[in-house]
């Protein structure tokens, strides 16, 4: 990724004081249960550690740590029965959901040779979990559980965990990122229109505007020849380009590609929406012409760029790329209704990532359809197999919803004119498809990814406090 980010993730401990001096043997057993949880947590993020709660005053201490870092998730380890006022003053101010990991040691008990401290510290399925949900809800909190097993290891509880760590990252990247905004949206598309204040009050996301005139003077301070050259090479590698290319022919785009990586880290950008709408003469021109290969060499390093000035779909391409690693802005193209399947792509910068077919081919247009001016477009080739799609939208009152769905990406001719395309079945059809997802009333755009990712989606929807409607599986 141009911009780095790690999601801050809180993770704490909660058993019953009560039973500590009862039975002091637990103290060591369940002190090494957390240890070991801890460590379950993927690199990915940074755990914020609250400790082992076992009173109301060391639950307040780990509210206070996880308050001052800001944590985007917090996991809490149910050790054995607890009562809620162990949980509750760690997790009252915040606003994340709180995951709760009822993970039993032992796989079966001993029956036989089963005592009470060996019952609560290694084989107690944890009924405080339903006393804890019940509160969580009493508090407006946002909650999940994951039930397990530590002996043998646990891959469902392990994947469960990894997710929602993934899922964590957007809400990350979301905060300390900003989204750039060149130009506007593209004349009378008011579904893309947006409320630049509402996105930072709803999404955490702050947006940067710059003018195209600023734009087009990005690479004039561009004099290192070696990075120019290595970002040439670099293009040639990730593009099949009509007609063939050398260093030289597409040096004038590596410079203003090298020009681009450098102002998304100084403007910490992890997200660009742009649309030009000049007359594209003299260095206007020379840039609105290399602008779809370059900004998908900024796809290509995280940092997601959508055509048409789409702050939204730019969100949907940016949660894709950070939970599935591919994110291809997409809209309906057309129907084959002989083949009962959807054929949904989109002109402009894509993600050579999702690319999986074939080497991305790039090609010279005169003229750029609905757009001024021609040059350079881009076409890729995303996998046959599973897909999700995700589309961002609004309602009346300005409150974000995800809209999803699920396909497979079948093999057979696509249009060849420079558009990315796929052939997409939906277990519901085509028809149906297209009218359960044009009633959710998602915009005209979504991302594309490789792959089924609804369940994290859904979890991403979770930690945003955004609705997610499920069009199909």
């Amino acid at each position: 990724m141009l911009v780095n980010t790690k999601a801050k993730v809180g993770v704490f401990s909660i058993a019953l004081g009560a039973y500590l001096p009862q039975f002091p043997q637990l103290v060591p057993e369940f002190e090494a249960q957390y240890a070991a949880f801890k460590k379950t947590m993927p690199d990915s993020v940074e755990v914020i550690d609250g400790g082992m709660v076992t009173t109301k005053e060391q639950a307040m201490e780990a509210g206070d740590k996880f308050r001052a870092a800001d944590v985007d998730l917090v996991f809490l380890q149910m050790l054995t029965y607890a009562t809620s006022y162990n949980m509750l003053p760690a997790i009252r101010d915040l606003d994340v959901p709180v995951v709760l990991v009822n993970v039993q040691k032992l796989k079966a008990p001993d029956y036989a040779n089963t005592d009470i401290p060996k019952w609560l510290g290694e084989l107690y399925a944890c009924g405080a979990v339903g006393e804890a949900v019940a509160d969580l809800e009493r508090a407006g909190k946002r909650h999940a559980v994951i039930t397990g097993v530590v002996e043998g290891g646990d891959e469902v509880v392990a994947a469960e965990i990894e997710d929602w760590c993934r899922a964590a990252q957007v809400r990350r990247r979301f905060r300390d990122t900003n989204i750039a905004q060149i130009g506007r949206p593209y004349p009378g598309m008011m579904d893309l229109y947006i409320d630049e204040t509402n996105l930072y009050n709803r999404m955490f996301l702050y947006t940067k505007q710059f003018d195209w005139e600023k734009m087009w003077a990005i690479a004039d301070d561009i004099t290192d020849e070696a990075a120019i050259r290595a970002k040439a090479e670099d293009i040639i590698n990730t593009f099949d380009i009509e007609g063939g290319a050398t260093v030289e022919t597409v040096w004038d785009m590596a410079k203003y590609v090298v020009a681009f990586e450098q102002w998304v880290k100084d403007e910490k950008l992890g997200l660009i929406a742009s649309h030009y709408d000049g007359f594209a003469q003299g260095k206007a021109g020379v840039l609105d012409s290399m602008l779809i290969p370059a900004f998908s060499m900024l796809i290509k390093q995280g940092t997601a760029c959508a055509v048409e000035g789409d702050m939204k779909v730019a969100m949907a391409m940016s949660i894709l790329k950070t939970i599935a690693g591919t994110g291809q802005l997409s809209e309906m193209y057309s129907i084959d209704f002989n083949e009962d399947i959807c054929i949904i792509g989109h002109s402009g910068s894509g993600d050579a990532d999702i690319s999986q077919t074939k080497k991305p081919t790039m090609k010279i247009v005169p003229v750029f359809h609905g757009k001024t001016g021609g040059g350079y477009l881009t076409q890729f080739y995303p996998p046959v197999g599973d897909v999700t799609y995700l589309a961002i939208t609004q309602d009346k009152d300005g409150n974000f919803k995800f809209v999803v769905a699920e396909g497979v990406n079948e093999e057979g001719p696509i249009f060849t004119f420079g558009d990315t395309n796929m052939r997409t079945r939906f277990s519901i059809g085509a028809r149906e498809f297209v009218n359960r997802w044009s009633e959710a009333g998602p915009t005209h755009h979504m991302a594309a990814a490789a792959g089924r990712h609804i369940d994290t989606i859904l979890k991403v929807a979770k930690i945003l406090n955004v609705p997610c409607e499920i069009v199909c599986r």
